[in-house]
């Protein structure tokens, strides 16, 4: 029988293990012990004996001849790792002006020293992001509500209202729209879109027009519009009816 492993006392490399596991079932489930060795540029007799030491202490599942799976405990602690890292990449990109590859690379040396605490800090100055700067989805903390959908802002219908998750352009195009107050987490809604895909927003009371390549490149999740947030499906039902016979 395995025993639970104490998270206090996890390894910057019991986290990498855990961490390369999880983007790695993505494609195989279970990972091949090759495949892990391989990205980590170790010896296949490192990384099985590595493996054996997770599934003692109750972070994987191991397959002979197969490879191994993520138990839950160590699903919890690989996406913690991932959520500090991808919102460092946020920070590095958004508020620095790194660009994206160099954020992603500088970013694994701080996601192993991170204090929970702190990263829940830096997820509310960054406007509580839901997607890196490379499109990746961020975790959410833990206990936390789930990821909504994310679509690019050209996709938002009129007189709907999303929360900016992501913004995939360059620095100087960042620096403006921040000076518009389109930043992430910013909320804005849809006014108008132009038949050549040109929109008109509404963001922090003011209106902005944006160009369609623009509107493109602004990742958003939808979210609900205040005046129906209190109704209940039966309540939403009454409401068209009243507007159909008005």
């Amino acid at each position: 029988m395995t025993t639970p492993s104490n998270d206090s006392s996890m390894t910057e490399a019991t986290e990498m293990y855990l961490l390369r596991i999880a983007l790695l079932s993505e494609r195989d489930d279970p990972v091949p012990i090759s495949t892990l060795a391989e990205e980590l540029d170790i010896s296949p007799v490192s990384a099985n004996q590595m493996c054996r030491k997770l599934e003692e202490k109750g972070l994987v599942e191991y397959q002979p001849y197969k490879g191994v799976n993520l138990t839950l405990q160590g699903e919890v602690i690989a996406l913690r790792v991932l959520r500090k890292r991808r919102l460092w990449e946020v920070f590095f990109v958004d508020k620095l002006g790194v660009v994206p590859d160099r954020a992603e690379a500088v970013a694994c040396r701080f996601e192993h020293v991170t204090p929970d605490a702190l990263s829940e800090k830096l997820a509310e100055f960054l406007g509580n992001p839901t997607f890196s700067p490379q499109r990746q989805p961020i975790p959410p903390r833990l206990g936390g509500s789930g990821k909504r959908q994310m679509r690019t802002l050209s996709a938002l219908a009129t007189g709907k209202r999303g929360q900016i998750a992501n913004i995939v352009a360059d620095e100087m195009m960042r620096e403006f729209l921040r000076s518009q107050d389109v930043s992430l987490g910013a909320e804005l809604k849809v006014l108008a879109i132009a038949t050549n895909g040109a929109m008109m927003i509404e963001v922090n009371g003011k209106h902005l027009s944006l160009s369609p390549e623009i509107a493109e490149a602004i990742d958003v999740s939808e979210v609900q519009d205040p005046a129906y947030s209190n109704y209940t499906p039966i309540d939403e039902f009454i409401m068209k009816v009243k507007k159909i016979t008005q």
